[in-house]
């Protein structure tokens, strides 16, 4: 029989297993299983060419039972319903367990940005918001940016709602530039949410990260703020990245701001000069201290979790290891930091951005930093001290946080 590798089914498998362990009445199961509000939209769109192409997007408003839904947009030419339904899911349990007032949401596009122009991409963009515009405001639903979407396709639909609303509209949507009101400290969250995780196992565990051997795969923003953190927070020595195309190792360790100084350059990071060409798969089953998946779901499965030799495994990318792969890593005693806490900070600074933006007044880096930190640590320890309560790996741990605070609220609305 092959591995399940639905995103949406997955996602459900482990609410699941959490949901048994801890109990939970059939109802606030039943209901936690999937989304309040899906909306599907068709998008045409006037290319450079003169032709009118067809899109198709969707958003889902996974659960609202702690506050308004967040999540962001992705684009991308193989997204699906399922997709984004397991990452609206995540979504709603990585607001819970970080313990900020939001719910889960999540939106995509299915289109290949790489072979569009700018042009055609801000079309779509305000397009698409004028589909989904209906559903989503400050106090309902906030987009934010997730695969291939920018600070600047924000900017795009956050000028495109506020035209339709008819005045200015900040706080409609989080991850814009800073002139409009954006958060300082956005753009490297996702990956300094994660370091500050590695740091915090690294105490728990006690290995020594000064100079521990670490690996990045996937070289988009989460994955190249990774590599630059985790030599500058950790004093950890980067040895491998890679990105779609493969990647690149040396055992010396790699200089993040050559490596993508070459990747803004060339388009990727192979051919690197100085560094041996490795593949992605080759990547994830080095001997090192730290990997950081940073890439899309379904990396880690059944056929490699066997070969996995890091300590830790700090989940940056929704969904790379699934649960076959789980069990084998967590027999194998490898330390996993899932996705939905490791890779928090960046909803987390998403919310800041909010908090700035509502009463218009914004904070220096330096605060949004130390903010983060204190949230991703307490999330950090709440899971791990659950999973050791618990007896089990650190996924069903963040699961048990993070569906308790959700069946809560749904209880005290007296929706269950």
């Amino acid at each position: 029989m092959s591995e399940e590798l639905n995103p949406f089914a997955i996602a459900q498998k482990q609410l699941d297993q959490a949901a048994e362990i801890m109990g939970l009445d059939p109802a606030t199961h039943e209901l936690l299983r999937w989304p309040l509000r899906e909306l599907h939209v068709t998008l045409p769109v006037r290319m450079d060419d003169g032709a009118t192409k067809i899109f198709h997007g969707f958003r889902i408003q996974y659960n609202d039972s702690r506050g308004p839904t967040k999540g962001g947009i992705r684009y991308h030419p193989e997204e699906t319903i399922n997709t984004v339904r397991a990452l609206a899911a995540w979504m709603t349990w990585k607001c819970a367990v970080v313990d900020i007032p939001l719910g889960g949401g999540k939106g995509g596009i299915i289109c290949n940005p790489k072979e569009m122009s700018r042009g055609e991409l801000e079309r779509l963009s305000r397009a698409y918001i004028r589909q989904i515009g209906r559903i989503i405001g400050e106090e309902v639903d906030i987009p934010a940016p997730d695969v291939y979407t920018t600070p600047q396709i924000m900017a795009w639909m956050m000028d495109e709602y506020s035209f339709i609303r008819g005045y200015n509209v900040p706080g409609v949507i989080t991850g814009k530039p800073i002139p409009l009101g954006g958060s300082q400290g956005r753009g490297d969250a996702t990956a300094r949410g994660g370091v500050y995780c590695v740091r915090e196992a690294g105490k728990v565990l006690g290995i020594e990260l000064k100079g521990a051997t670490a690996a990045v795969q996937g070289y988009g923003n989460a994955g190249q703020f990774a590599h630059i953190l985790a030599q500058e927070l950790l004093g950890a020595k980067v040895v491998a990245v890679s990105d779609s195309k493969g990647g690149i190792y040396n055992a010396d360790g790699l200089d993040p701001e050559a490596v993508i100084a070459h990747k803004k350059e060339t388009g990727s990071v192979i051919g690197f000069p100085g560094a041996k060409s490795i593949t992605n798969a080759e990547l994830l089953e080095l001997d090192m201290v730290v990997l950081f998946p940073a890439a899309m779901e379904n990396q880690i499965t059944a056929a490699n979790a066997g070969n996995i030799q890091a300590k830790i495994v700090a989940e940056l990318a929704n969904g790379p290891t699934t649960p076959e792969a789980d069990k084998i890593l967590s027999k194998n005693n490898i330390y996993v930091i899932p996705d939905f806490l490791c890779n928090a900070g960046g909803v987390t600074v998403s919310y800041f951005e909010q908090v700035q933006n509502s009463y218009d007044y914004y904070w220096d880096v330096e605060t949004v930093y130390e903010r983060l930190d204190k949230k991703m640590t307490a999330a950090f320890h709440a899971v791990h001290e659950t999973a050791q309560q618990h007896k089990v790996n650190n996924r069903m741990g963040a699961y048990i946080v993070a569906v308790a605070r959700v069946a809560e609220a749904c209880k005290l609305r007296g929706w269950v």
